[in-house]
């Protein structure tokens, strides 16, 4: 048997049903774990061992009292994003001025993921309120990808990637406003899961009145992904806007059993926001899932998609707008970073009439998108156009302007997702030439609702490229310091 840390979600979920071993068995060692490694990759903000392990033992009682009918991940450790609120857990937003926040309530979200089983080890790390595409807090240390620890694990679930990248969780929940779950699991080597808007609830709180966030999955595998959407979805009385659910007999872990018919693939490599360069080793990735495609069946076709350069001022104004509306003492305004003070500057001059604009300008621009792509089933592009860059490498406190200028050129394709309400996904299928050896995600978008056939298409590639379920990978200087 593997070790305990190797064992993916589902593994885990096996191994518990057989005896193999125990969910306090598991939490137990990845708490160690979490502690000789957690700071290195910048994983975590707040550990909660004592409350992990007492989660531990009732997934325990609950398997005696419940056997076979217990929740598929009943036990299976995890953690929530520091960016949603944890009934009587610190919640910093990745900000200093909030590090002592203490929420009252928990996001519908993290209910449910309670609800399912599942135990979280605490709270990852995420930038200040999930503003950038990297995870450099005052908080906590900066996030890591596990396969260089000098560059970043991206932003801004960069903790919870991190994580599921060095071993210390199997699968752990994100969200993502402009590319935040695929971003750092491109940066980290693991699957990335961007639901449609609405299927996952924002209850309590409906704080994203744009529809670009939605919360997610981080995992391992396709599958894992899929069964923690499981856990995650489904609306919630209340909601303003909500995403068909499946039917009663149907889930999407089941979905990715479905080998899926011949589909319609669309594809382009050009940045359609800004006028950025593509990597080779990125491109070099794109070709080889377009290949991969092709031979498991698929129609791949070749189009042109570039935003309108009023479509991202659109976005960049509700961006700002969404900074701004962060609730900050204006005593303490002074303490935040100068990426944050400059969009939020930004954002308290917009008039209202011009961020209502904005907002309509978004639908339209969404519409208009999702017109052009109804021909396509699915859609490919790289995740990022650069590898992942290096701590403090897009960082720029002295002049935020091109701080967000070097962010636009390293993500120009993930946010056209949130904008359009579509599901995407970044899967861990390549990694650069050179030495060291670095992630390189593909990204895979399906329609609108679709989340069912993306995920089929997702697990049908990862049947492909993978070996006996495990995406292939160079070792990381990480895994050689355990030795």
């Amino acid at each position: 048997m593997p070790e305990l840390h190797e064992l993916s979600a589902l593994d885990l979920a096996a191994a518990y049903r057989r005896g193999d071993t125990s969910p306090r068995e598991v939490v137990d060692a990845l708490l160690a774990r979490v502690e000789a490694f957690g700071d290195a990759v910048g994983a975590f903000v707040t550990v909660t061992a004592e409350a992990a392990s007492r989660g531990a033992d009732r997934a325990e009682a609950a398997m005696r009292a419940d056997g076979d009918g217990a929740p598929l991940l009943l036990g299976v450790p995890t953690a929530i994003k520091d960016l949603n609120q944890t009934a009587g857990v610190r919640t910093t937003f990745g900000s200093a001025v909030l590090a002592d926040t203490v929420p009252a309530v928990s996001d519908e979200v993290v209910l449910r993921m309670e609800r399912a089983g599942l135990v979280s080890l605490g709270k990852t790390n995420t930038p200040e309120f999930g503003a950038p595409c990297y995870t450099e807090p005052e908080v906590a240390p900066p996030a890591r990808t596990p396969y260089d620890l000098d560059r970043s694990a991206g932003g801004s679930s960069g903790g919870a990637a991190a994580a599921v990248a060095a071993a210390l969780l199997p699968i752990a929940q994100g969200s993502d406003g402009g590319g935040s779950i695929r971003i750092p699991a491109s940066a980290c080597g693991v699957v990335g899961f961007k639901p449609s808007r609405g299927r996952i609830s924002s209850a309590p709180v409906y704080g994203d009145i744009t529809g670009l966030g939605t919360p997610g999955p981080l995992a391992t595998t396709v599958r894992d992904a899929a069964a923690m959407l499981d856990a995650m979805a489904g609306p919630e009385v209340g909601d303003p806007t909500w995403a068909a659910p499946l039917p009663a007999d149907e889930t999407y872990l089941g979905w990715c059993r479905r080998s899926p018919a011949r589909l319609r693939v669309a594809r382009f490599a050009s940045p359609p926001i800004g006028d950025g360069a593509v990597d080779a080793d990125v491109l070099a990735g794109y070709e080889r899932a377009a290949a991969l495609l092709d031979g498991l069946g698929h129609e791949i076709v070749d189009i042109d998609l570039a935003l309108p350069e009023q479509a991202v001022r659109a976005f960049e104004v509700v961006w700002a707008v969404g900074c701004a509306a962060w609730p900050v003492a204006p005593a303490r305004e002074a303490e935040l970073r100068p990426l944050t003070r400059w969009l939020r500057g930004r954002g308290a001059t917009v008039p209202a009439p011009e961020f209502a604009n904005a907002l309509v300008a978004m639908r339209q621009t969404a519409a208009a998108i999702r017109r052009q792509l109804a021909p396509f089933d699915a859609v490919l592009t790289p995740t990022l156009a650069q590898v992942p860059a290096h701590v403090g490498g897009l960082r720029d406190d002295d002049d935020p302007a091109r701080d967000f200028a070097h962010q636009k050129r390293f993500t120009p394709f993930t946010a056209l997702w949130n904008v359009t309400g579509m599901p995407a996904v970044s899967l861990p299928l390549h990694w650069s030439e050179a030495p060291p050896r670095l992630p390189v995600g593909v990204m895979l978008a399906g329609r609108a609702g679709d989340d069912h056939l993306l995920l089929a298409l997702a697990a049908q590639v990862e049947d492909a490229a993978t070996v006996s379920g495990r995406w292939p990978h160079p070792a990381t200087a990480f895994t050689a310091a355990q030795a």
